[in-house]
């Protein structure tokens, strides 16, 4: 589907002769926001990828979920469940790379530890938190006399992979050129992952 929610990517991938499946939010569309149409795409692909055995591999750049009345109308919070939903109940190996941005609620969504991620890493450009810096500072201290302090005060407390790393959100905070090694190792260690749900018990999924 290379034509339709463009603002995120998926497909097929090889790491060491072993075939994995590619999730990534694009920001060069959108600023690789998550709406109705990425979010089904995405689900339908991660459900695609757990019923067929493929690990699933998830780069994270994601500014949070689009805004407006036309998204909320349109159901944003349940088609976006579908994501969450697919990413909670999926038994595959799943491994997640923060790139850069990492959001609100979706981060949440992509792939997070909240949801069952085995392995969560972030490269050092990586931002997690409720919101971008300059909005934060907007909100929070919207009485601050030296808005450009705040910010970067801001950034140094909360938009950085280390507070995640500090509570276990992120197993390690990676170098990019070190990335597919790592990927790698990991799809090894997880080979032999077994995760069953419940037996004849599952969730309502968001239809």
């Amino acid at each position: 589907m290379p034509d339709y929610a463009k603002n995120i990517v998926i497909g097929f991938a090889r790491m060491s002769g072993q075939t994995v499946s590619i999730v990534a939010n694009q920001p060069l569309v959108s600023s690789g926001v998550l709406d109705i149409n990425s979010s089904v795409k995405a689900a339908r692909w991660v459900r695609f990828c757990d019923a067929f055995n493929i690990p699933i591999i998830t780069f994270v750049d994601v500014p949070g979920f689009l805004p407006g009345t036309f998204q909320e109308h349109g159901g944003i919070i349940r088609n976006g469940a579908k994501l969450l939903y697919a990413y909670a109940e999926a038994t595959v190996p799943k491994i997640t790379v923060i790139t850069r941005k990492a959001y609100g609620g979706a981060y949440d969504v992509m792939s997070s530890k909240h949801l069952r991620g085995d392995m969560n890493y972030s490269w050092p450009t990586g931002e997690i938190a409720v919101m971008g810096a300059k909005g934060a500072v907007e909100i929070i201290f919207r009485q601050s006399k030296d808005k450009s302090a705040a910010e970067a005060d801001y950034i140094n407390k909360f938009a950085n992979p280390l507070p995640a790393a500090q509570r276990g959100f992120l197993d390690d905070i990676i170098l990019p050129a070190n990335t597919r090694s790592i990927i790698i190792k990991d799809l090894a260690l997880l080979k032999g992952k077994k995760l069953t749900n419940p037996w004849k018990k599952h969730g309502n999924v968001p239809l």
